[in-house]
């Protein structure tokens, strides 16, 4: 088989087992091109690297950040299993190949201040910023990964309800609360501003362009980063910061850790449990500031 057929028939397999998303699909595409290339210089296919090749790729790419290189080997383990399963190879190169030890920083978050200046930012007197403010309201209320605000379908949400149904990664549904000021703001937009951008066009997706489209994740990643300097919010900010502070003001406010794995769609406690740092060290912060010997 070819070098594509044989990354086809894996990234084919891991969508229908694993339901992965065409992003995930694309990166594991670009992660192993980057290794088949490496192992055409040396006159190798896919199919005939060995342990020492995996080694000399790991010890080549040591100059890229320990989640990057984290992140291949954990592909390439993943398309080796595979291949071994169909019987292609008889030896897994990546056996007894450890991944870089990953250092666990905590998740920049914004203070509950900064949000709520971070929402009054948009322009709500037009179209385009009643928009931002309902998308902004919404990520907040939601703590929905970016790529799931922008692909979120008009039939997902139930402003009745005050609930949106959520497809997150390995098309995993959740129904996640979408609160009162979210669907106050929501249905303002759908009333209003979305017949507006439309135009008379049809999109199924809620939130749309200027020009009756759906926005994509870079857009929105510039929306948020401009709204931000405009609320005069120094601290870097991206979509996955408002989804931080969702998490980390729940946990504040006394929320159950299970409770926010469930809304933010965590498949597995331990990925949720990084919160429960930022939650401490906002405790800690408290009792400095107004306990009498902190």
């Amino acid at each position: 088989m070819s070098r594509i057929e044989l990354v086809d028939d894996f990234c084919d397999a891991l969508w229908l087992e694993d339901g992965l998303s065409k992003n995930t699909l694309e990166s594991y595409r670009s992660d192993l091109g980057i290794f088949s290339a490496w192992l055409e210089k040396r006159g190798k296919g896919l199919l005939e690297a060995g342990h020492a090749d995996l080694l000399s790729f790991l010890a080549h790419r040591s100059g890229m950040k320990a989640s990057t290189m984290s992140r291949e080997l954990s592909c390439l383990k993943r398309f080796y299993r595979f291949h071994v399963a169909s019987g292609r190879l008889q030896v897994d190169p990546t056996l007894d190949v450890e991944s870089p030890k990953l250092s666990r920083g905590l998740p920049k978050s914004l203070s509950e201040a900064d949000v709520e200046k971070l929402l009054d930012a948009p322009d709500t007197g037009e179209a385009l910023g009643l928009r931002d403010r309902a998308m902004l309201e919404t990520l907040y209320a939601t703590g929905l990964r970016v790529s799931e605000l922008v692909l979120l379908r008009a039939a997902q949400v139930s402003l009745d309800m005050g609930v949106v149904r959520v497809l997150g990664k390995g098309s995993k549904e959740r129904l996640v609360p979408l609160g009162e000021e979210a669907v106050s703001w929501m249905e303002r937009y759908v009333r209003t501003a979305r017949q507006e951008l439309l135009d008379g066009r049809k999109c199924d997706h809620l939130f749309v362009t200027a020009r009756g489209a759906a926005m994509t994740r870079q857009a929105f990643w510039y929306l948020i980063r401009r709204h931000a300097a405009s609320a005069g919010i120094n601290a870097p900010i991206s979509p996955h910061t408002l989804r931080h502070a969702f998490a980390t003001h729940l946990l504040n406010h006394g929320a159950d850790l299970r409770v926010v794995q469930m809304l933010l769609g965590h498949s597995d406690i331990s990925t949720t449990q990084i919160y429960t740092h930022v939650a401490r060290e906002r405790l800690k912060s408290l009792h400095r500031k107004h306990h009498p010997r902190g």
